[in-house]
């Protein structure tokens, strides 16, 4: 398994194994996910990455980092192709953006998730994550948050 940083060959594979991830989840995307999904480039360009594990030019799985402010980084769209799952390429593309950011001098890790994922939040805690309380979740199906302190 390799991974890969965003390429614009794999800009579909990252919709699709989104797209599909969250209708199965949650039965439809919000808007913030079509904006996500039409400005990919736009994020790149102010800093984001998205990174692919591949295996044999199948995505596996993928997974977006982006600033949010100054010192924080959300860890966000983190999604495997189930037909692929329990091969670990959902924590090594989560473990690559929480590298990525903190490379690009994160003090923080923002995420923003639903209590139902149990294998997402067994990765965010395998990590170190802490679970936060928020006022606001943003996604009707944000019902839970996390972050993580860099440790200068």
């Amino acid at each position: 398994m390799e991974l890969v940083n965003y390429d614009p060959a794999y800009k579909q594979n990252f919709i699709k194994l989104n797209t599909t991830w969250i209708k199965n989840n949650f039965g439809s995307l919000e808007k913030e996910d079509i904006k996500t999904f039409q400005e990919i480039e736009k994020e790149i360009e102010k800093g984001a990455m998205i990174f692919f594990a591949v295996e044999k030019n199948i995505v596996l799985a993928t997974c977006m980092t982006k600033p949010i402010s100054e010192n924080t980084w959300e860890i966000c769209k983190l999604a495997a192709d189930e037909q692929y799952k329990g091969q670990g390429a959902g924590s090594k593309v989560f473990k690559k953006c929480m590298d990525y950011a903190i490379a690009k001098n994160a003090k923080k890790l923002f995420i923003l998730s639903n209590s139902k994922l149990k294998p997402a939040l067994h990765i965010y805690q395998k990590y170190g994550f802490k679970e936060i309380k928020l006022d606001d979740y943003e996604y009707i199906r944000g019902d839970i948050a996390f972050e993580y302190i860099i440790k200068s």
